[in-house]
């Protein structure tokens, strides 16, 4: 899958991006290991990448030399020297990914390998005041760092809803908690001695999709996320699509009923009114009452919980919510597919965690109806396998960012160089 470059790209731009699809690559090849037909090498990176052998082999030279990259024997070759395996040393350092959501903050800690080797969750649920909400970040990196293998950490990357300017680590707009120009990396930074990276959790998921998920099958997809918020992360040629100001993706404001339900956004109408959890609760509640028993306590997390276990067991409650949920979200699918015309759509979140099997059989149909023929005939819509995705793909982010940036020193800070810029 070949990496997108502006028409004046510099020499710079071009090692920059050869670094990233390289890198990304190698973590796709990495996961699929286990497959005798996969293995992880100079000559299956050239395959996958499209990039030259040469270009290939000085890349891999630079993560060897600060030690990221090593090698594990050799397979052998059709009437050639026997080639080298690669693998990612999980003791280089740990990656942090921090999912913090309208409801709930997840802390992840990865080896290098992207390897998941321990968890911090804490409710966030009515904590919303950037104070309290960055000492509640803090104490699970902390917390999730004390449990994990004492390595080098590499950094943390942070994920938060709504609009966040990664270059100047500001949280930009969020809505729902009344955020504008909140610099919450200045305010972790006064608790956590490391390297931080603030991102938007769809640019994190649609990344985590790319290298570990259904998008190592395809560079063109679309996640799609459902949660409190509701939004989309769109690869194209196997690069994140962030747009001018990073906020591409905002699917979720984007017009479903004409005059419809006022959004959180300041419009009415928009797609996250109906498909956020707090708009399928309204709905739930004006069909059957708010004193439904789903609907106690006001929990976003219970009531799709309680939806969840309603469906197991057959409520026809829980059946009705779901038929609307799947027949507005196929409408609202279908005028992404028109507009990107992807090869896949992943749902991805923790609603999908909940009802995603059930939901992908009632909108799949209405998309199909809905979508024009020749997009609709192209993709596919599936649920997401990748556990994590958010912080996962938040840890990738950071690893990204200092591989492309020329800052990976590796986990001795006296032994071999940065690799190059």
């Amino acid at each position: 899958m070949s990496t997108q470059l502006r028409a004046n790209a510099t020499t710079r731009d071009i090692r920059h991006a050869n670094r990233l699809e390289i890198l990304r690559a190698v973590y796709a090849l990495s996961g699929e290991a286990a497959r005798p037909r996969s293995p992880l090498t100079r000559h299956a990176l050239a395959a996958r990448t499209g990039l030259s052998f040469p270009t290939v082999s000085t890349v891999v030279g630079e993560l060897l030399g600060v030690g990221l990259l090593g090698e594990a024997g050799k397979e052998s070759s059709a009437g050639g020297r026997p080639r080298a395996r690669l693998r990612v040393d999980p003791s280089f350092g740990t990656l942090v990914g921090v999912d913090v959501a309208e409801t709930y903050v997840t802390t992840d800690v990865y080896d290098a390998a992207l390897r998941p080797v321990s968890q911090v969750r804490a409710d966030a649920e009515g904590v919303s005041d950037p104070e309290p909400l960055s000492h509640l970040i803090a104490d699970t990196v902390e917390q999730a760092l004390a449990q994990a293998p004492q390595l080098p950490t590499l950094g943390v990357g942070v994920s938060l809803p709504g609009q966040v300017q990664p270059d100047a680590s500001v949280s930009l707009f969020a809505p729902r908690w009344g955020w504008n120009r909140v610099p919450l990396e200045q305010m972790l930074r006064e608790r956590l001695p490391h390297r931080l990276l603030l991102d938007n959790p769809l640019k994190a998921a649609t990344l985590s999709e790319l290298w570990f998920g259904h998008g190592r099958e395809t560079g063109d997809l679309v996640t799609v996320n459902l949660g409190t918020g509701v939004g989309a992360g769109i690869a194209i040629g196997g690069r994140l699509l962030r747009g001018t100001s990073n906020n591409a993706g905002e699917w979720g404001h984007t017009t479903l009923v004409l005059d419809g339900w006022p959004c959180r956004c300041g419009r009415s109408g928009c797609v996250e009114a109906y498909l956020g959890t707090p708009g399928l609760m309204r709905a739930f509640a004006e069909h059957f009452g708010d004193d439904h028993r789903y609907l106690r306590p006001a929990l976003q997390t219970h009531f799709m919980a309680a939806v969840e276990a309603g469906l197991r067991s057959g409520e026809a409650d829980a059946a009705w919510l779901l038929d609307r949920f799947g027949h507005l979200l196929g409408h609202a699918l279908a005028d992404l597919v028109n507009m990107l015309n992807p090869e896949l759509l992943v749902l991805s979140s923790w609603v999908v965690g909940h009802v995603g099997e059930s939901l992908l059989r009632v909108a799949d149909p209405v998309l199909r109806s809905q979508a024009l023929s020749g997009s609709a005939a192209a993709v596919r819509l599936v649920a997401s396998d990748v556990t994590e995705p958010v912080a996962l793909g938040m840890a990738a982010l950071v690893l990204e960012q200092l591989v492309g940036e020329g800052s990976l020193t590796g986990a001795d800070p006296t032994g071999p160089q940065a690799v190059g810029a």
